[in-house]
């Protein structure tokens, strides 16, 4: 490894123990701002079949996002498992934050700056003083950070051409990391702001449109288990696994996740994901929260 990558590396993980102090859950990440750790499961050949789907239950790392976390032992882990990363990754929409990024994109002659200024005049918010990184391409990412009861799906373009937000299941290339393109960096005058929280008007818009829910088969899970029933019951197709995780972390936090793994099962059967895409999810948020499975 040539010595300017070996730097990189550390100075990447210095950076990702830096924000885990702040809270922030991290993953190591290559120069091409992908995941450092290749996943355990991949198949080696066309004619194999597709391995079952795992978000760490497995106890080895290389599941990406889910690998995210803010303990410090961990994170050294990680980043010794992968000595070639020149950089970290930041997990959105998990707490204490909930991160909502939002990716001005410069790219393809778009202005999304602009674009951005324009949503703010027609929906009346005011983007808050927060945190800045400024990307090897020009862009900038904006930290904000989302109520405890809104998950934000990832997308791109949808709000406008250049504006991509990152949300449950997405991250951040934190400051201080390394890629092919250059260096991401904080903006000046932003480095010791915290995330603000995001403008009401823009959180409507950045939420999916609510469907209407179907009725739960499960009415003994109480007021609070069947509201989150009804989350999950609720899921678009590409939001059903990230709805059900974030349900399930509620469920444990407020004590009542193992009363409602059969009901949030169903529930996300009923939207489309297996039984066993449902377990694993409730699986890992049992984990992410502190709990046994």
């Amino acid at each position: 490894m040539a010595t300017t990558d070996r730097q990189a590396t550390t100075l990447a993980l210095a950076h990702a123990l830096s924000a885990a102090e702040r809270g922030l859950a991290v993953i190591p990440l290559s120069r091409t701002k992908l995941p450092a750790l290749r996943s355990p499961h991949r198949s080696s050949g066309p004619d194999e079949p597709a391995p079952p789907p795992c978000h760490g239950e497995c106890g080895r790392p290389g599941h990406g996002v889910y690998d995210a976390t803010s303990d410090p032992a961990r994170i050294r882990e990680l980043f010794a498992a992968a000595p070639w990363a020149t950089g970290y990754g930041i997990a959105c929409g998990l707490p204490p934050h909930r991160l909502i990024g939002v990716d001005l994109d410069v790219k393809s002659g778009t202005d999304a700056t602009g674009s951005l200024r324009e949503l703010a005049l027609r929906h009346l918010f005011t983007i808050p003083p927060t945190v800045v990184v400024l990307t090897p391409s020009g862009g900038r990412h904006l930290w904000l950070t989302g109520p405890p009861d809104a998950v934000i799906p990832n997308s791109a373009g949808r709000l406008a051409p250049g504006i991509d937000i990152r949300g449950a299941g997405g991250y951040l290339v934190g400051p201080g990391s390394r890629t092919e393109h250059g260096v991401y960096a904080t903006a000046p005058g932003t480095e010791h702001l915290v995330p603000a929280p995001c403008p009401p008007s823009l959180l409507r818009l950045l939420l999916p449109p609510p469907r209407a829910p179907q009725p739960s088969t499960h009415p003994s899970v109480g007021n609070r288990g069947q509201g989150l029933v009804q989350f999950v019951l609720a899921a678009h197709e590409g939001q059903r696994n990230t709805r059900l995780f974030w349900a399930a972390c509620r469920a444990y936090e407020n004590g009542i996740g193992r009363a409602l793994r059969a009901p949030l099962t169903d529930a996300a059967v009923h939207t489309g994901l297996t039984e066993r895409e449902a377990r694993a999810t409730i699986a890992s948020a049992a984990r992410m929260t502190g709990h046994h499975p």
